[in-house]
């Protein structure tokens, strides 16, 4: 008798010691998956300050600086609420944690991603205040990313939080509120 499996069933039945606990194959490569959206995500934002810009920082503000700037702070606001908000929770990868909770309560009671709406509203106000088109560009690169990675951090979430998570996602959007009117 032949026993054949295939890859996927080898990778989820390997088992690895990690710090007194075991770990299947597959949390091992969910994590570095984690840790290459991770890498990449710092990439992206890095080139979108790095990159030749339309004018300096230091020239007298015009309406799109004024502008960028209030979008800069009030995404990085956005941002560390939504951090400060998962507290114990809070994960440098978008794995989530096994024994954390899911939260639907305060900013994530109103986006499922806060601290991504914020990054990309506080990198818009950037672009806008000294951005060329290099910067519009890999601006809406990473809109794309963050639409990518809230998509498998979505797939994660569903997987441990199950029905608890598909009631959440049919009421919470993921970067942008609803806002329903009374019928």
């Amino acid at each position: 008798m032949t026993d054949v499996t295939n890859g996927a069933d080898e990778e989820r039945a390997s088992v690895q010691p990690h710090g007194g606990r075991t770990v299947v194959a597959s949390d091992v490569r969910t994590r570095r998956i984690g840790w290459s959206l991770v890498a990449v995500q710092a990439l992206l934002l890095l080139l979108l300050v790095l990159l030749p810009k339309r004018r300096s920082l230091f020239a007298p503000p015009d309406f799109l600086d004024v502008l960028g700037i209030i979008l800069m702070v009030g995404g990085l606001a956005l941002a560390i609420i939504a951090l400060l908000s998962l507290g114990a929770a809070l994960t440098p990868t978008p794995v989530p944690q096994q024994s954390a909770a899911l939260r639907t309560g305060g900013i994530y009671s109103l986006v499922r991603h806060p601290i991504y709406s914020g990054i990309l509203v506080a990198a818009l106000g950037f672009t806008l205040a000294v951005g060329s088109i290099w910067q519009v560009i890999l601006w809406v690169a990473l809109i794309a990313f963050f639409y990518a990675k809230a998509f498998w951090e979505d797939r994660l979430l569903a997987e441990k939080h199950g029905v608890a998570w598909f009631d959440y996602a049919d009421h919470v959007s993921s970067f942008i509120p609803r806002f329903r009117g009374s019928r």
